[in-house]
């Protein structure tokens, strides 16, 4: 498949289907990376067989860093590893929203304080949150930067991959892992792992965008979940379940997040390539991006999400059979 502009510190690999299908797979478009205009376009691709769509071929795992700036990417610079009055109120007022409105972002199952992973955990702003409230917490960060700032903050936080990560010496009663499943190289085999670290009927919680929606087959390459390339695979709800049975995880619930967070960015993108002056096309990231303006989207919102048709989903989990 056609790749094209790709720097020269970046090296690409293949990325067969997880699921061990044959090979064959249909190509749906190319896409470039918009979160900061960095060069290439990559394939988007589905697999034949199974239906999942990863993004084929892909920078490996050793020069993918090129692909987040530790300066720019939102993940390690909105997520303070030591929250001050500013950041703990922000942090209560967006507790109490999500709350009040159930937007389904950072939903969790009503289980008692135990020991908690969270994989991905950038700074450490959700181990914090949940620290104060009595668990015990533990986190992994491949950054480097982001990974030392929760440190430094305090928190238990293993630099590097899941894949490098040591077994903990105690097993955990949750794992969590918020947009983190579609930026790993080897999920089936992540999620493998992090059932061997769980204990028994013990829970985990990870959100994904929703590639089986509206949103892919209107916006396709300006959808702005797609995220290539660090986004490696973009699961619907059928294939991400599918891959955490295989995984040895079954599916308790499916929650559809009540937010036009993606919509609005995807609209944005839309007029950008049309063309459209920077003032309209930054106009619908505005409105979801302040209190009054997502308050005010809330209804629409709410509708969409019990359509299934806003493109973020948050699934729970618990320890099963693996399925071969």
């Amino acid at each position: 498949m056609c790749v094209s502009h790709i720097p020269a510190e970046v090296t690409l690999e293949a990325a067969p289907c997880p699921n061990g299908c044959a090979s064959g797979d249909d190509l749906l478009f190319t896409a470039q990376d918009r979160l900061f205009g960095l060069p290439g376009r990559f394939p988007v691709v589905r697999c034949c067989t199974c239906g999942l769509i990863r993004t084929e071929p892909r920078p490996t795992p050793e020069t993918i860093r090129f692909y987040y700036p530790d300066n720019t990417y939102c993940a390690y610079v909105l997520s303070p590893g030591h929250p001050g009055p500013a950041s703990l109120l922000r942090r209560c007022l967006r507790s109490l929203y999500c709350r009040a409105f159930r937007v389904n972002n950072y939903v969790l199952p009503d289980i008692p304080p135990g020991r908690m992973l969270e994989v991905g955990c950038a700074t450490g702003s959700f181990l914090a949150e949940m620290k104060a409230k009595s668990w015990a917490v533990e986190g992994i960060e491949p950054s480097k930067s982001a990974a030392v700032r929760a440190q430094a903050a305090g928190l238990n936080v293993f630099c590097g991959t899941l894949e490098s990560a040591p077994d903990p010496r105690r097993p955990f009663d949750l794992a969590v892992g918020w947009m983190v499943v579609e930026h790993l190289h080897q999920p089936l085999m992540a999620l493998r792992k992090l059932a061997g670290w769980v204990r028994p009927e013990g829970w985990l919680v990870i959100s994904v965008p929703d590639a089986g929606r509206l949103h892919l087959r209107l916006f396709k390459d300006r959808w702005f979940a797609l995220q290539v390339p660090t986004h490696l695979y973009h699961f619907t709800e059928e294939s991400i379940t599918a891959l955490l049975r295989k995984a040895g995880w079954h599916v308790e619930r499916v929650f559809h997040h009540r937010s036009l967070f993606n919509c609005a960015y995807s609209i944005s993108y839309v007029l950008e390539d049309g063309g459209a002056p920077k003032c309209v096309c930054e106009f619908p990231r505005q409105v979801v991006g302040r209190p009054l303006g997502r308050l005010a989207l809330y209804p629409a919102a709410y509708v969409l999400a019990a359509l299934k048709q806003t493109g973020l989903i948050t699934l729970w989990a618990r320890r099963g059979a693996a399925v071969s």
